[in-house]
């Protein structure tokens, strides 16, 4: 396994906010926007609502649920507006099915980075984070930010990322997370910790010491220079471990890697991302290969 090259600067140019004006929602507004201030980047603020059924009402009441409709639009442009001022941003409205025009506004735009509120509770399995954000964090191409319920954080420190936890399974496929974890410890001369969790019940001292060295060729010469990388390796649940270990080092950001093929077949899987998002006090970056 080749060490990562980290880059000099993260490429964020364009970061898509979606919203649907929820608390959660604006829980995650002023990290976009921190974000954006950091990186000089652009903030896409999309509203998307469902299509209104006028094969259900009498005509004569189409004109005045057009009008209802389109006012309802002005509302949302304006409180998109009011909540990114300050910022270069674009308000995107549309309807539909939501995954369908956010994957569309993806590739127009060449988004960088997705930042979503998710209102996450445990217990409730595959469903845990709603349908909409179950499907972003699947299907996104580019990486998703998501601000979780318990997120305590201040948007102002969160983005300077002081402490940075990387937690891997070191699957055969190259970790896709990797160089974000790395890139964003340089660009933040911010602390590393890099985390691999055995679920089997002992853990062998020639085991650990043989997933430290993988570790560590994950980590490109000369990084000390910049930080000094952290190895763990844990034995345990894997979002058990990674919440603590995250709460213990006081992270800023939670980076994990989530294969879409591989989903549900690794130990950062749904459940695990579903957890550690839920159950976080600071934003978690999930990155797909």
């Amino acid at each position: 396994m080749k060490a990562v090259q980290a880059r000099s600067r993260i490429a964020l140019k364009n970061i898509l906010f979606a919203t649907d004006f929820s608390s959660a929602a604006n829980a995650a507004a002023p990290f976009a926007m921190q974000l954006a201030k950091n990186y000089g980047a652009k903030v896409y603020g999309l509203h998307v609502s469902l299509f209104d059924d006028y094969t259900s009402a009498a005509p004569e009441a189409w004109a005045m649920m057009a009008e209802a409709r389109e006012k309802q639009a002005q509302e949302s442009a304006r409180h998109l507006n009011e909540q990114l001022a300050g910022i270069e941003h674009e308000v995107l409205l549309s309807e539909g099915n939501i995954w369908e025009v956010v994957s569309e506004v993806i590739k127009q735009k060449e988004i960088d980075l997705i930042v979503l509120g998710t209102r996450g509770r445990t217990g409730l399995g595959k469903a845990l984070l709603g349908s909409v954000a179950e499907q972003i964090l699947r299907q996104a191409s580019c990486p998703v930010l998501t601000v979780g319920p318990h997120v305590t954080l201040q948007p102002e420190k969160a983005a300077k990322m002081r402490e940075i936890l990387y937690a891997t399974d070191l699957a055969a496929d190259f970790p896709a997370a990797a160089p974000y974890a790395i890139s964003l410890a340089q660009e933040n001369q911010a602390q590393l910790a890099l985390l691999y969790v055995s679920e089997e019940f002992e853990l062998p001292v020639r085991f650990a010491e043989d997933i430290t060295r993988k570790l560590r060729k994950l980590v490109p010469e000369g990084a000390d220079l910049w930080c000094q990388p952290h190895y763990f390796v844990e034995q345990g649940i894997p979002a058990e471990k990674i919440l603590e270990t995250a709460a213990e080092r006081n992270a800023d950001l939670i980076v994990l890697g989530a294969q879409p093929a591989r989903w549900l077949a690794s130990h950062v899987n749904a459940g695990t991302v579903h957890k550690v998002i839920s159950e976080a006090r600071c934003p978690v970056l999930t990155v797909h290969g």
